[in-house]
């Protein structure tokens, strides 16, 4: 204890010399004072004297930096490149509405573009227009030309994983022709019967040869194990037309109502994964379908969707050609001033043949917006071929009007008139841009001649008129400017064999001509391509003679989608605007960086 005292004691003796601190301080200031004068501002001139070096290293170094930067974007271009990628959602605008999603039923744009995804065929249409194998497998046909064997694909599923078989396509045939379902199809298919082999063989029995009849398997097939139960009566209403099952490469998943006055619908899809070509590219497809063409121009500039249809007769102008490419195809189709041969002015030859002569088809599609090709018989151009090959007189005003002078048609104070009565004719025509375009061309070229033209623009869209059933049926009009679909093959019988000239029929002329109707019923009982070719260049020049119509020009495709999708193949043929979905399984929105292959 007394040491800890006595240690303590020592250590309160402790006491600090300030000047003593002072003074180390001092002599360590000025030995760093020294030093930095020795080590730092000494040298300060030999730095200056090689920073000349130091410089022109940096540069050199800056130099080779990017030298390595741009070699790599250098390598990344030349050895990578954008790609497509799977995933993702592709949206194309449609006209609509859309009131089913059963194909036996769809009529608007909207309605048969979510059919074409939703479903598959026996037969469709590929990019040569040529058919080709859907769920067909094989097709054979007997020595008599009248019984067709069709094998069908193996492991064929429907979206419900159910296995597709021969049971269903006989059954949606068995359907189609029953006239309580009241399909529109039911008129080719009264006279064929069907019968089952086995799972993936039928066999179709025709009472006569059709040479066509390939062509008649490009329907949709549906689903007997769904709707065998359902009594096709009421097929049209029951919930699988708002809610489908079929076995196309996408699947349903909703139908979603945007706005109800302006008909937005949209058919939400996904890609099927047992899709037996396999799965599409796309997660997901999407039809949205708008009441004009102005909504549709709409949605693209927003961004709303992807890609659209329907958009033939749009001025380019409208379109961001920036962001949007414009692909245009001709499909095989017609578009003709139908004149009503049983009408009490046009059941005159005479003045039939004056009014094709009168009609200049070239100023007419130069009015036209996007782009058209010529067509002057009831046929595609290239469907009849050799060197003999028949074609209309060119437009000639003055022998028109010679014409109709000969059958008593004088021109008095402007208009032609006859026995007191004027020269009148009413032409009718549905809401469409390019329609109503090329009917005020062809009125203002018949008005030249003294004819008193009426025109009336029928919008199909107003549900209070009955388009179908007041002006095709009841064949109201003198001339009615429309689209007739002729496909790829020329079997044109439903247009103008006189048997369909009815109120159920499509010869919208009401034409009737011996020779023709002979022509045209022997042409399609014939296989061989070279006689089949012959009737139908007898029955073209007949036409051509009679003027029940006249052949103004084969409209275009016009489909528009984002610069940065993958979609339609822009060289392919299309028989249909629907045909645009045959290469679908490689359709992508995605992209990616890949290595080009060596």
């Amino acid at each position: 204890m007394a040491d800890e005292k006595r240690g303590w004691k020592q250590f309160q003796r402790v006491t600090f010399d300030s000047r003593k601190i002072s003074r180390r301080m001092k002599k360590a200031e000025g030995a760093t004072t020294r030093h930095a004068r020795k080590f730092i501002l000494g040298r300060l001139d030999s730095i200056r004297s090689v920073r000349r070096h130091i410089i022109d290293w940096l540069v050199l170094v800056g130099i080779m930096i990017f030298a390595v930067g741009a070699q790599f974007i250098w390598f990344q271009q030349s050895y990578q490149t954008t790609a497509a990628a799977s995933g993702g959602t592709y949206a194309e605008a449609s006209l609509g509405p859309i009131d089913t999603l059963n194909p036996l039923y769809a009529s608007s744009s909207a309605e048969i573009a979510a059919s074409k995804l939703l479903f598959s065929s026996l037969f469709s249409y590929d990019n040569s227009g040529h058919l080709h194998g859907d769920l067909a497998e094989s097709m054979q046909v007997d020595a008599s030309g009248t019984n067709y064997t069709v094998k069908l694909r193996p492991n064929v599923y429907w979206h419900d994983r159910e296995l597709l078989t021969a049971r269903d396509v006989a059954f949606t045939v068995n359907l189609i022709k029953n006239p309580q379902t009241r399909s529109s199809l039911r008129v080719n298919w009264n006279d064929v019967t069907v019968s089952v082999v086995d799972d993936t063989t039928l066999q179709f029995h025709l009472p006569a040869v059709y040479a066509a009849f390939a062509n008649a398997l490009t329907f949709s097939v549906l689903p007997e194990h769904i709707l065998s139960s359902v009594d096709p009566g009421a097929i049209r209403e029951n919930t699988f037309s708002r809610s489908p099952v079929g076995s196309g490469p996408f699947s349903f998943l909703l139908l979603q109502t945007v706005n109800t006055s302006r008909q937005q619908k949209i058919v939400h899809m996904t890609a099927f994964d047992k899709y037996y070509a396999g799965a599409p590219k796309l997660n997901r497809f999407e039809v949205h379908s708008y009441a004009t063409q102005d909504d549709i121009v709409h949605a693209l500039r927003t961004g709303e969707v992807n890609a659209a249809s329907d958009v033939t007769g749009t001025d380019a102008s409208q379109i961001d050609t920036r962001n949007y490419t414009i692909a245009s195809q001709p499909d095989d189709s017609g578009v003709y001033a139908l004149l009503n041969t049983t009408s009490t002015i046009l059941k005159d030859k005479s003045v039939r043949q004056a009014l094709q002569l009168a009609t200049d088809a070239t100023a007419l599609r130069k009015r036209l917006s996007g782009n058209t090709e010529p067509l002057d018989l009831p046929f595609i151009n290239g469907q009849l071929t050799g060197t003999d090959v028949p074609h209309a007189s060119s437009a000639d005003s003055t022998k028109a009007a010679t014409l109709l002078d000969a059958a008593g048609w004088k021109l008095l104070g402007g208009v032609r008139q006859k026995e007191g009565q004027k020269l009148a004719l009413s032409v009718v025509t549905t809401k469409n841009p390019q329609y109503e375009k090329a009917l005020e061309t062809l009125s203002g070229q018949w008005r030249k001649l003294g004819i008193v033209v009426t025109t009336n623009v029928v919008d199909t869209a107003d549900p209070s008129i009955n388009f179908v059933q007041n002006i095709l049926q009841a064949r109201n009009y003198d001339v009615l400017l429309y689209e007739l679909f002729i496909g790829a093959d020329p079997d044109v019988y439903a247009y103008w064999n006189s048997s369909q000239a009815t109120a159920n029929g499509y010869n919208f002329s009401n034409y009737s001509n011996k020779v023709a109707d002979d022509a045209l019923a022997s042409a399609r009982a014939r296989l061989e391509p070279e006689l089949r070719n012959a009737k139908y260049k007898a029955f073209a020049k007949q036409w051509l003679d009679d003027v029940p119509a006249i052949a103004l020009y084969q409209p275009t495709v016009e489909y528009v989608y984002n610069k940065h999708v993958r979609s339609i193949d822009a060289s392919a043929t299309l028989v249909s605007p629907y045909d645009r979905y045959q290469n679908i399984l490689d359709w992508t929105v995605n992209q990616k960086q890949v290595y080009k292959t060596p």
